[in-house]
């Protein structure tokens, strides 16, 4: 049993206790706002960019033929390396050609020989005929004679240009300056004027062609924000990345686009031209092309730090008003540039978006803004 005096010592104690907890709970300090960073949104031209997937094209495609027929005497050039216009490249049997140029070359000789006798007969008759020493008959028939061996000149000499150009054939050159492949055909070897397999292929690599293909629909849009002036042209400077993703060092320009769009695939073919002085670039590759579309005139770009989704896969963003209070937004993005967002919908010039801290921030709460570099954003 408790005493009146251990109760009244209890009370006391209680009674302290107590005192001691109120005070401590109006003594407690309120907590500061919570310090984000923010980034003050601005309007800027922007050049929206496209990436489209294409094919390199050799500029210049030559397949090397025979023109005459013959036995392959030896290959004047070594596979796979550059070869020049007019190079020579494989040597034909040529005896039998020069046999030939010579014959008809001895034809022509005789021809004109000919032809001398029959000019000077005509020019005889001739005095024998004012004179009334030969019959007309004679002078005409000498005439005739000697307009065939002028004739017989003719065709020689045209048959012996013939010879001298088969002659020529037997050298075969290169039609174009290129990187020649491999010879399908090697010394000894029997080729004739009308075979269909090549003696081997140039290609010209310097420049090279990408084939790209863009879907007539997204031409379509471009053309119609063109017309109505809501964006302006880019300039046809375009980049290319190969398959393993490396950027390729020279850029390239567009050359012109197909008018008319294919059935198949619902898509124009446009025409790239590259730079390719050391050959990196093959016929057949698959390549990517990052191609500028539009420049945007008064585009909002926001740091993508600042721009989150939510539990449905909307954009949302987190902006400061004027009495520092947090406000959600929800945005429309377009298209990333780096590593900000073109921004179509939900913000505007001005607007104090923030790039840090957006954990911390709560729609409705009081914030510390402190305003962050673009650049230095986390």
């Amino acid at each position: 049993m408790i005493s009146s005096t251990s109760r009244g010592t209890v009370t006391l104690l209680l009674t302290v206790a107590l005192a001691g907890c109120g005070a401590s709970k109006d003594a407690m300090p309120k907590m500061p706002p919570a310090e984000v960073g923010i980034v003050t949104l601005k309007t800027e031209p922007v050049t929206t960019t496209t990436e489209l997937t294409g094919r390199t094209a050799a500029t210049a495609i030559s397949e090397v033929r025979p023109q005459v027929d013959g036995i392959i005497k030896a290959r004047l050039f070594t596979e796979g390396t550059l070869v020049r216009a007019g190079q020579p490249l494989y040597q034909i049997d040529s005896r039998l050609y020069r046999a030939t140029r010579d014959q008809v070359a001895a034809q022509l000789a005789s021809a004109q020989a000919s032809a001398v006798t029959a000019q000077a007969k005509v020019q005889r008759y001739n005095r024998l005929q004012s004179a009334d020493a030969v019959a007309r008959q004679d002078v005409d028939d000498a005439v005739a004679t000697s307009r065939q061996a002028s004739a017989s000149i003719a065709q020689y000499r045209a048959n012996l240009r013939t010879a001298n150009v088969n002659l020529g054939f037997t050298r075969v050159y290169a039609p174009i300056s290129g990187r020649i492949g491999r010879s399908t055909y090697t010394q000894g070897a029997l080729v004739t004027a009308a075979q269909t397999t090549a003696l081997a292929t140039i290609s010209q690599l310097d420049p090279i062609f990408v084939d790209i293909q863009q879907s007539s629909s997204a031409l379509y849009d471009l053309r119609q924000s063109l017309a109505t002036g809501e964006a302006l042209p880019a300039s046809t400077t375009v980049r290319l990345s190969l398959e393993n993703g490396r950027a390729y060092p020279q850029t390239g320009t567009i050359q012109f686009g197909e008018a008319v769009v294919d059935t198949t695939t619902g898509t124009v073919t446009l025409r790239a031209r590259f730079a390719n002085p050391k050959d990196l670039l093959l016929p057949g590759m698959f390549v990517r092309l990052t191609v500028p579309q539009t420049v945007i005139r008064n585009a909002v770009l926001a740091p993508q730090q600042g721009i989150t989704r939510d539990a449905k896969g909307n954009a949302t963003a987190m902006v400061v008003g004027a009495d520092n209070k947090v406000a959600l937004r929800q945005v429309t993005t377009a298209q990333a540039v780096g590593d900000t967002w073109i921004v179509t919908a939900g913000l505007k010039a001005g607007d104090r978006l923030i790039v840090q801290g957006v954990d911390k921030a709560q729609a409705g709460a009081t914030v510390k803004p402190v305003a962050v570099k673009l650049g230095t954003t986390n």
